[in-house]
């Protein structure tokens, strides 16, 4: 009995053996035969996710290639005169190494990037781009280059015009289409064209940090643009597009302790950079207006001692002798409160829109004198160039 138990025992287990591997191998091969769903391979897993995930974050390939033509490099070159080496003076060192009164001459390099405005050759770039150059030489975008004369150049906004020949085929150049800063808000997307430190053609993207930047230190006149898309030595001159290609500013500096880009980046907007383009390209200067004063910012404590409700304002610190305000009335002590009718916040508000007047206008002024209000009104005069710190 014993004998036969055994045998009925281990047929029992070589048919659950057989059963269970056969079970494997049909639900490994034919999951369909028990009414499963095949398990999904790497393969259709990474196929599901091409077909039916998330799709791509958005691409500016089509502003990027409406505006690269247009932006350029820009190569400069001056003679640098090295001094005698004042060791030379001595007679005796003479005799041994020679006569070398003449001071050698070497030639320095620079670069930078500049923006194609027109189809008849005018470029716009920075005035530290091209402010010492001798020779400037342009490189297109397909490549060939041109020599360039410099049309005239802002040093107070930090903008000069350039002039190459336009295409002989009778095409014209490239030009890139100039946007609207009204439609520019903080949190739009742009992108930085240029050649950082002489690599080549380069894009970087970024958002519109904030706007009316002023109080830098870089120029007299600030109203920049701030973003966070990279901008590096060899940007400067270059484009700051917005989503659809259309130039909106003129990369100008960075806030570096490195000198590398910390995110940090401003660009002259395109509405100041039109203005001085235009005036440039029509009279080879710029023209603004200039009263003859010296200003300064009303802190709290000043605000105090004159019994001001706020710091709003500008305090006239200095009136140049024979000057416009001089001859219309303005003392200094006086505060400026508003120049033809738009209000004065600071000394730079004052300055930018004392520039914006036209030479031989007369304008009409408010101004805070001890506890009264006077309006005087004064002839715009033209600001000499070149300026310092009067406006």
């Amino acid at each position: 009995m014993s004998s036969y138990m055994r045998k009925l025992w281990l047929i029992f287990a070589q048919t659950v053996t057989v059963s269970l591997a056969v079970l494997f191998v049909i639900s490994t091969l034919k999951p369909e035969w028990l009414g499963k769903a095949p398990a999904p391979s790497l393969h259709s897993i990474a196929v599901q996710e091409a077909a039916f995930g998330t799709p791509p974050a958005a691409s500016y390939r089509d502003a990027a290639r409406h505006a690269l033509p247009a932006v350029v490099h820009i190569f400069t070159s001056q003679k640098i005169r090295q001094p005698k080496h004042p060791l030379l003076d001595d007679p005796i060192l003479r005799h041994f190494f020679g006569e070398r009164s003449e001071p050698r001459e070497q030639r320095s390099a620079g670069l930078g990037s500049g923006v194609i405005v027109s189809s008849e050759g005018y470029i716009l770039t920075n005035y530290h781009v091209v402010e010492a150059a001798e020779e400037i030489e342009v490189a297109l975008h397909d490549g060939s280059t041109q020599p360039a004369r410099l049309v005239g150049g802002d040093p107070e906004s930090d903008l000069a015009v350039l002039r190459v020949e336009p295409d002989k085929k009778g095409d014209g150049l490239p030009a890139i289409t100039l946007g609207q800063m009204d439609n520019l808000l903080v949190g739009d997307v742009v992108l930085a064209i240029g050649n950082p430190f002489g690599v080549g053609q380069t894009v970087t993207m970024g958002i519109v940090s904030a706007l009316g930047r002023s109080h830098l230190g870089i120029n007299t006149f600030e109203n920049f643009i701030q973003t966070d898309a990279a901008i590096n030595p060899g940007n400067s001159g270059g484009a700051l597009v917005d989503s659809r290609g259309n130039l909106v500013g003129i990369n100008t500096a960075i806030y570096s302790r490195s000198g590398g880009s910390l995110g940090i980046g401003f660009a002259i907007p395109i509405s100041i950079a039109r203005n001085v383009m235009e005036q440039i390209i029509k009279t080879g200067t710029v023209t603004r207006g200039w009263i003859g004063v010296e200003a300064q910012e009303i802190t709290p404590e000043l605000a105090e001692t004159f019994g001001l409700a706020d710091t709003a304002g500008a305090l006239i610190a200095g009136v140049q002798r024979g000057s416009p305000a001089d001859l219309g009335g303005i003392r200094p002590g006086d505060i400026l409160l508003a120049v033809n009718g738009k209000p004065v916040k600071d000394p730079q508000v004052m300055l930018d829109l004392i520039a914006g007047q036209t030479p031989g206008e007369t304008v009409p002024f408010k101004l805070r004198r001890q506890k009264n209000i006077v309006e005087p009104t004064l002839r715009i005069g033209k600001r000499p160039t070149p300026p310092r710190e009067r406006d």
